[in-house]
């Protein structure tokens, strides 16, 4: 069994490989190194650098696999508002070279991890059949994505299911990133000690996954034939709490407790965000295994550990006007 990942060098990838290697299974994978860490990748499994977006090379290294898990993305939901082309190529036309590479090397299954961001602003806790209502580019780009792979697939004859995990945390994150990954940049900034930055009132909330118990659900979904052809939420639906309550946390674990600094909203961020988890407990046998205290310290001990780093602003921000973070343009993050 032959199993490649896509983004294995990014925090969701990587940590998938490093378990199904444990499983005993061959892993190949593919990235860019745009928005991953060298370091999370490991000489047990066959790596190639290369971009998603390239079909030729694509269509190569996916000769002989069996089946194929796309983890890679730009995920980079606020930041799309003001960086589209940046983010939809790397969204929708990654995924739809993935996916034709893919396909034309006959794989059993392609397993793709879509985003929350599909639901948009509507009624919470989130279920998998209702409409999509993305609200940035980035979560337009995701539903697109989605629905080439079915049709795709569907006309193809290849199985497929579509996971959406949602805020996940962990070691192997990125935390360096100040466009992305709201925990570990508050970990981050105070391990330095510098005050957690919050857009609006922080009064936004959320709920955050720790990586393992995502990872579980993307490896049953490989071979349950229950998920076959599925939108499957993975992620708990416990512990909602606001933007402002997780910088509270975040304080009280790393002993900085100096006033946090808040900015105006961004734009067309969702406001309460959360997802039915019912489906992948029926179909995924899935459990939540950490506690979103547990998540934040394991990520805290990773960060510590591998050293706080200054914030990489390495991305060109396409659009500067009045809408636009005042953090990102003056890089206060």
């Amino acid at each position: 069994m032959n199993i490649f990942i896509t983004g294995i060098a990014g925090f969701l990838g990587s940590n998938l490989a490093h378990s199904l290697i444990k499983k005993g299974y061959k892993v190949y994978g593919n990235d860019s190194l745009i928005g991953g860490y060298r370091d999370n990748l490991s000489d047990e499994f066959k790596f190639y650098e290369t971009d998603c977006c390239n079909f030729n090379e694509m269509q190569k290294i996916l000769k002989n696999m069996d089946i194929v898990i796309h983890t890679a993305a730009t995920a980079y939901e606020g930041f799309s508002v003001f960086s589209p082309s940046f983010v939809t190529k790397n969204i929708y036309e990654a995924s739809v070279t993935t996916f034709s590479a893919a396909i034309s090397n006959n794989v059993k299954k392609i397993v793709f991890c879509s985003s929350m961001a599909r639901y948009g602003e509507q009624k919470f806790p989130f279920i998998e059949d209702m409409k999509t209502l993305p609200q940035d580019p980035y979560g337009i780009a995701k539903v697109a994505a989605e629905e080439t792979l079915v049709n795709l697939c569907n006309t193809h004859k290849i199985d497929w299911t579509i996971l959406v995990p949602h805020n996940i945390v962990g070691p192997r994150q990125k935390y360096d990133d100040p466009f992305r990954n709201v925990l570990s940049i508050f970990l981050n900034r105070m391990i330095k000690n510098k005050p957690a930055i919050i857009y609006g009132d922080g009064s936004q909330k959320r709920c955050f996954s720790y990586v393992d118990d995502c990872i579980s659900c993307i490896e049953e979904s490989i071979f349950n034939k229950k998920t076959s052809e599925q939108i499957i939420n993975i992620g708990p639906d416990e512990e909602f709490i606001s933007i402002k309550e997780l910088a509270d946390k975040c304080a009280n674990l790393t002993g900085f407790n100096e006033k946090h600094i808040f900015y105006k909203d961004r734009p067309k961020e969702v406001k309460f965000a959360t997802c039915s988890s019912d489906k992948a407990r029926k179909l995924l046998n899935y459990k939540t295994k950490f506690s979103l205290d547990e998540s934040i310290k394991l990520t805290y001990e990773y960060i510590k550990k591998r050293g706080a780093k200054d914030f990489d602003y390495k991305f060109d921000i396409e659009i500067k006007n009045e809408l636009t973070p005042e953090t990102w343009k003056n890089k206060l993050i």
